[in-house]
C-alpha cells in the first residue's frame, strides 16, 4: 500500500512540476524593470524568453516578439534549450508514468515491467527538474551580472545608462517547478523498489539429486585365475537380475526361486 501511495504522490508532484515548467517558460516576466531609483514612471518594461513587453501608465500593454535567433546572446539561447528539453522530458515521463501506475492494470503487464517503467519515468523527471533549475539559475546569473554593471556605470556618472532589470516572477515559478519535478522523480525511483517482485530480488539455486542416494562400499577383492568367468550376483529380491532364456525372451523369476 505504501508503494502505491509513494508512486501516486510522485506522479502528482511531478505533474505539478512539469506544468510549472510550461507556465514558467511561457511567462513574459523573466526580467522586470527595476523601479528603485524611479518608482513613478509612465512606462514599465519587462522581458521573457520569447518577447519583450512595455506597459504604459494608462494600462495599455504592447509586446514584441524576438524576430531574430542569431542576434540573441548564447546564454539566452541556452536557457531556451534547457527549458524546452525539461518540458519534453517531463511530458514523456508523464506518459510513461501513467502506464506504470500500480493501480492501473493494462493487459497482463507484470510488476517487473511496471517497476522498470517507474524507474524510467523517475529518471526523466529528475533530469527535467535539473534542466529547469539550471536554466532559471543561468538566466538569474545573467540578470545579476547586468544589474551590477549598470549600477557601476550609474555611479561613474555616465549619462546614457540603460534600464536595470531584476528578477521576474517567472524565475521563482521555474525554481519551484524544477524542485517539484526533482522531488517527484526521487519518489518514483523509491517506489520502483517496492514494485520489484520478492522472488526476483533473491535468486537462489538449489541442487537436487536426480535419483536415489547411492552408497558405495569397499570390500575385499577376489583374485581370479584370469581364465575363469566370474559371475556377479546381487542378493535381495529387489536387485535380482532377470535371466534370459535361450530364445532371447526375458523370463522373470518365480516364487519358488527364493525358497
Amino acid at each position: 500500500m505504501s508503494t502505491t501511495i509513494c508512486q501516486v504522490m510522485g506522479f502528482i508532484v511531478s505533474s505539478l512540476g512539469v506544468a510549472g515548467c510550461i507556465v514558467s517558460t511561457a511567462m513574459d516576466m523573466w526580467s522586470t524593470q527595476d523601479l528603485y531609483d524611479n518608482p513613478v514612471t509612465a512606462v514599465f518594461q519587462y522581458q521573457g524568453l520569447w518577447r519583450s513587453c512595455v506597459r504604459q501608465s494608462s494600462g495599455f500593454t504592447e509586446c514584441r516578439p524576438y524576430f531574430t535567433i542569431l542576434g540573441l546572446p548564447a546564454m539566452f539561447q541556452a536557457v531556451r534549450a534547457l527549458m524546452i528539453v525539461g518540458i519534453v522530458l517531463g511530458i514523456l515521463g508523464l506518459f510513461v508514468c501513467i502506464f506504470a501506475l500500480k493501480c492501473i492494470r493494462i493487459g497482463n503487464m507484470e510488476d517487473s515491467a511496471k517497476a522498470n517503467m517507474t524507474l524510467t519515468s523517475g529518471i526523466m523527471f529528475i533530469v527535467a527538474g535539473l534542466c529547469a533549475i539550471t536554466g532559471v539559475s543561468v538566466f538569474a546569473n545573467m540578470l545579476v551580472t547586468n544589474f551590477w554593471m549598470s549600477t557601476a556605470n550609474m555611479y561613474q556618472g555616465m549619462q546614457n545608462v540603460q534600464n536595470r532589470y531584476t528578477f521576474g516572477s517567472a524565475l521563482f515559478v521555474g525554481w519551484v517547478a524544477g524542485g517539484l519535478a526533482l522531488v517527484g522523480g526521487i519518489m518514483m525511483c523509491l517506489a520502483c523498489r517496492g514494485l520489484i517482485p520478492e522472488e526476483s530480488r533473491y535468486k537462489a539455486v538449489s541442487y537436487n539429486a536426480s535419483g536415489r542416494n547411492i552408497s558405495y562400499r569397499t570390500g575385499p577383492y577376489k583374485v581370479g585365475s584370469g581364465y575363469e568367468a566370474e559371475t556377479k550376483t546381487r542378493k535381495g529380491a529387489g536387485y535380482d537380475e532377470a535371466a534370459r532364456s535361450e530364445d532371447g525372451r526375458r523370463s522373470y523369476p518365480s516364487k519358488y526361486d527364493y525358497v
